[in-house]
This record gives C-alpha cells, sequence and structure tokens, in this order.
C-alpha cells in the first residue's frame, strides 16, 4: 500500500485527494471513503491507500489512517 498525506476533503460530498509522498496529487471519489467506513479526514493527516492503474494516473482504491505506533 502506498502513503501519503490528505490533501483536501469534503465532508458533504465526501471527496478528496491525497498527495503521495513524492507530491502527485490523486482524487478520492466517495464511493472509496464508503467502503472504507471512514467518517472523516483532515487536511495533513497521513493515510495508506491502494492504488490501481487507471488512465493517466493512479486510481485509488481504498483508504486508511495511519496509526502512529509507541
Amino acid at each position: 500500500m502506498a502513503q501519503g498525506t490528505v490533501k483536501a476533503f469534503d465532508e458533504q460530498a465526501r471527496t478528496g485527494s491525497v498527495l503521495l509522498d513524492d507530491g502527485t496529487e490523486i482524487p478520492v471519489g466517495a464511493d472509496v471513503f464508503d467502503r472504507s467506513g471512514l467518517l472523516g479526514l483532515r487536511p495533513g493527516q497521513r493515510v495508506r491507500f491502494g492504488l490501481e492503474p487507471a488512465g493517466d494516473e493512479p486510481k485509488v482504491t481504498s483508504i486508511d489512517i495511519v496509526t502512529m505506533s509507541r
């Protein structure tokens, strides 16, 4: 799974975008958030996500919050 940072999240539309660690921005559709069960995300939050090829840019297939272990 890839990791990155939430760039934007629209709670009402349940859509957003993530930044890969290399700076590439990828949109995330409502279907991905619905499948993940996440209620919301905040810009700057670290996430991990599944990617699959889809034309010119990869498509996010799953997303989850990265938790820091102590």
